[in-house]
């Protein structure tokens, strides 16, 4: 363990025995170094010194980075390593300090490296003068060696909907795309997973000198935080986990738990959306406003509608599944596309330009192209035992899917490369634990749906859970005031609410143009899988 840098009076001793040390001969020091790998087979690893430097000139001078080495396999620490890019933004407060605080943006696959900058991160003053911000990439990701499958851009789409004439290609193309990734990354692969990320997160605290880490993590960030839980419980501070997954259901039950979320936003939106027939003329009934839906899903199975300059068929519609978690943007949009199914030119939709985010590190490496995707498929694929093998079971579960929950069952349930795919590393984690944590859950929650926050809550029985009543899109964090204040409590204080809290969402809280999602679904949480966070699939940037 690395000493922490405050000076204190047993300091004294400490450099009195390292002055010591430093007069030994170099036979004698080798032989030190030895003993102490030799009883820490991590001590390589946890003993580095860190070289930071400026992450980049228009960042502040109190922003750096730098890379360590981690082991590949941790079952073999003196084998292949890799690389993990980490960034700090020390506190605010040398006087208030009280550690680190860890940032995961969410994924698999998503770079955390500038979360400590980026503006959507948002913190307050007073959590950011107690702790120093700490940003990585996860293994295998951004700067952290980056892996690649030599997908194409059709390949990285997994947005397929089950057809029994198309079956046999998708099947094929699951097939590819296990098969390109075990070519060109071979072993790597199976070794990016959630558990050994989780023992990342342990090296970086040890180099850091830390006893324990906090942390906040998003999206699939709160299963990482999770498993860290539940493997270093003793090394946990305060967890913040916003927007939350359902441990008991890693990883082809979240997909399919997305699928049994949006049947609900959708029901929601076709009863709030007939309250508004006047204005949107799309029904002035649950049912009506349904049966204009379906009858533009059939439409455009026949001829696409072009509503945006972008034609879309009846599955193209559906797989915009997660607009339907946002009431008004999703009113506005199937009204646009009514008018634009009926020959009518529909207004401009408005879509405001995204806003770029912060400038790569300066001694940021080259990442492929596909490299958000194929590290993707190595978590969801690698970090359980559970995919089905059988290309017939993912058939038959479609059609299950598609009849129980029409607008995305059977996307969810469909043929994904895990059914090919080299099994992982090790068995998957089971969570059950009392660490305290906070968890954090918009009630309508297109990525990580209420079920799942509610399933992390029983996992993580220390935890308390604030769930945002109405509250629409993904990432609860900077969308709602009462819920931030209690992030903030607890970054603060330690003290976690003394029960379960409820906040309410402000009425016609998101107004943004039509069909385009909220910007709380845009910033941090990566949602689950390649890009799954936002409507469009791998269209979305």
């Amino acid at each position: 363990m690395i000493v922490r840098n405050r000076r204190t009076a047993s300091l004294l001793a400490v450099g009195a025995v390292a002055t010591l040390v430093s007069a030994l001969t170099p036979a004698t020091a080798s032989s030190a170094s030895e003993a102490s790998a030799a009883k820490d087979p991590l001590w390589q690893y946890t003993q580095q010194k860190p070289r930071w430097q400026r992450c980049d000139a228009g960042s502040p001078a109190t922003y750096r980075c730098a890379t360590l080495k981690v082991p590949l396999d941790y079952s073999d620490p003196g084998g292949k390593k890799t690389d993990i890019a980490i960034s700090r933004l020390t506190a605010g407060s040398a006087e208030e300090r009280r550690g680190v605080l860890l940032l995961n943006p969410g994924g698999p696959g998503g770079p955390g490296l500038n979360l400590p900058v980026d503006p959507e991160l948002n913190l307050p003053e007073e959590v950011r003068k107690r702790y120093d911000l700490i940003g990585f990439d996860p293994r295998g990701v951004g700067q952290s060696s980056p892996v690649s499958c030599g997908l194409t851009d059709d390949e990285q789409n997994f947005e397929r909907p089950y057809r029994a004439g198309t079956f046999a290609a998708d099947v094929e193309w699951a097939r590819t795309v296990a098969d390109k990734c075990r070519a060109k990354g071979g072993d790597t692969l199976r070794h990016l997973t959630t558990r050994n990320t989780a023992r990342d997160m342990d090296v970086i605290r040890a180099v850091l000198g830390e006893k324990k880490i906090s942390y906040l993590g998003f999206s699939y960030g709160t299963y990482l935080g999770a498993v860290y839980t539940q493997m270093f419980p003793r090394r946990t501070d305060r967890f913040v986990l916003d927007s939350a997954t359902d441990p008991a259901r890693i990883w082809r039950g979240m997909f399919q738990e997305m699928a049994e979320g949006t049947e609900a936003a959708f029901t929601r939106w076709s009863e709030w959306t007939a309250e508004r027939h006047t204005t949107y003329n799309l029904g002035d009934s649950p049912a009506e406003v349904r049966k204009t839906f379906w009858d533009l899903v059939a439409q455009a199975d026949r001829k696409p509608i072009d509503a945006d300059g972008k034609p879309l068929t009846g599955d193209g519609i559906r797989a915009e599944h997660a607009t339907f978690f946002h009431v008004q943007a999703a009113a506005e949009w199937v009204a646009r596309l009514k008018k634009a199914a009926e020959g009518k030119k529909p207004a401009p939709s408005g879509t405001p330009e995204r806003t770029p985010g912060p400038v790569p590190p300066a001694f940021a490496r080259d990442v492929p192209p596909d490299n958000e995707a194929a590290s993707a498929w190595a978590v969801l694929c690698a970090d359980t035992r559970t995919w089905p093998r059988d290309p017939e079971q993912y058939r038959r579960d479609a059609i299950r899917d598609k009849a129980r929950y029409p607008l995305y069952g059977d996307f969810a349930s469909n043929i994904k490369p895990c059914a090919f795919w080299k099994e992982g590393s090790e068995p998957g984690t089971t969570v059950n634990n009392k660490v305290g944590a906070l968890i954090l859950q918009n009630e309508w929650d297109p990525g990580t749906p209420l079920a799942g926050g509610q399933g992390m809550h029983r996992a993580l029985r220390g935890s308390r859970m604030v769930t945002v009543a109405g509250g629409e899109g993904h990432i609860v964090h900077g969308s709602n005031s009462c819920a931030d204040k209690s992030l903030t409590a607890y970054l603060t204080t330690g003290r976690l609410p003394a029960e379960d809290l409820t906040c309410r969402a402000p009425q016609a809280s998101w107004a943004d143009a039509p069909g385009t999602p909220p910007r709380h679904d845009r910033p941090l949480g990566r949602g689950l899988g390649p890009r799954l966070d936002r409507p469009g699939g791998v269209d979305s940037p």
